[in-house]
């Protein structure tokens, strides 16, 4: 289980989350929606170790987490992979789309050859896409390789923050079904933020609005 509670997060005098609890249980979906600017995003970032609270706390499967970002124990950081919704934010545009689909592979000291290649075709890369950078392809393409490098340690949880909302119909109906493969077959949990309720529908197996966590 990854469970955040009462968390609070302060940029400046703004208070972006104020003492939040949210759960994501292994194996399911769950669903989280909420207008912009409600701290949606902020909660992933937490949840995912890349944002440190002012305050509450984090466990990852029972385990409190003491540090964050690069600072946490590496044991927790590879069990979260966060999916971001602007790929072209979330990637080094000096690196080809191998070597991003690589990157964790080669952070732990990992060999990524024949790994690269089968997440690529996962999620529906071609051989010819590999060697080009993030100019070269489309988003809806890039955000493939986004997910690869995101299941390439195989995380016990997987935040996808509005993952699919620059995506053509047939690539955000690729992708989900991608994670849900992979979900079935790791007992994985999901948490699937998105403005899509359509989606959501179909998606999750239980949709919490956001203004549900708000005291």
């Amino acid at each position: 289980m990854l469970e955040a509670r009462e968390i609070t997060v302060r940029y400046g005098r703004q208070v972006a989350l104020d003492r939040v609890s949210f759960v994501v249980e292994p194996g399911g979906v769950t669903g989280l929606g909420g207008p912009s600017g409600c701290g949606k995003s902020t909660l992933a970032r937490v949840l995912s170790l890349m944002l440190r609270p002012a305050a509450g706390s984090v466990t990852v499967d029972g385990r409190p987490v003491r540090r964050w970002r690069q600072r946490a124990a590496r044991e927790l950081r590879t069990r979260i992979a966060l999916i971001y919704q602007q790929p072209r934010l979330a990637v080094d545009p000096r690196l080809t789309v191998a070597e991003i689909i690589a990157e964790p592979l080669a952070a732990a000291g990992r060999p990524g050859g024949d790994r690269t290649g089968e997440l690529a075709a996962e999620v529906g890369l071609t051989r010819d896409l590999l060697t080009r950078r993030p100019h070269e392809v489309s988003d809806g393409q890039l955000q493939r390789a986004c997910v690869a490098r995101a299941l390439s340690l195989e995380p016990g949880y997987l935040i996808c923050d509005e993952m699919t909302t620059m995506l053509d119909a047939s690539t955000q109906a690729h992708l989900v079904a991608v994670v849900n493969a992979y979900r079935d077959r790791t007992g994985a949990g999901v948490l699937a933020i998105t403005h899509d309720d359509a989606l959501m529908g179909r998606w999750a197996d239980r949709v919490i609005k956001f203004d549900q966590l708000i005291r």
